[in-house]
């Protein structure tokens, strides 16, 4: 399994959980959609023909990569998250980036 699908369970099991019933239908559902859609959207471009469509859904799942960031530091300020757990969510994150990041330049590069 990849780190994308990986990132989507921690947030599912360690993250959601935290969070308050009154938000379940505003910040807590942001941040589950924004959580697997960034693998979706990549499974999605994966199945496209061309190397173009390909680099349209990454871009797409790391645009829902930096809305699972923020609103992470949102859930944290907010105190729906503890400091240990942002931080380990935060580095998780991180590491999904920089591999999204080299993926898309090596994906424009074959152009």
């Amino acid at each position: 399994m990849g780190k994308s699908p990986k990132l989507t369970l921690f947030v599912y099991k360690e993250v959601l959980t935290c969070f308050p019933q009154s938000e379940q239908y505003d910040l807590k559902s942001q941040v589950k959609r924004a959580a697997y859609s960034i693998p979706l959207n990549f499974v999605e471009g994966c199945g496209r023909n061309t190397d173009k469509d390909f680099a349209h859904f990454l871009d797409t799942s790391f645009g829902s990569l930096q809305e699972l960031e923020y609103a992470s530091l949102l859930a944290f300020d907010l105190k729906y998250i503890e400091r240990e757990l942002y931080d380990r969510l935060s580095t998780f994150i991180e590491k999904v980036k920089a591999k999204l990041i080299n993926l898309i330049k090596a994906v424009r590069k074959e152009r």
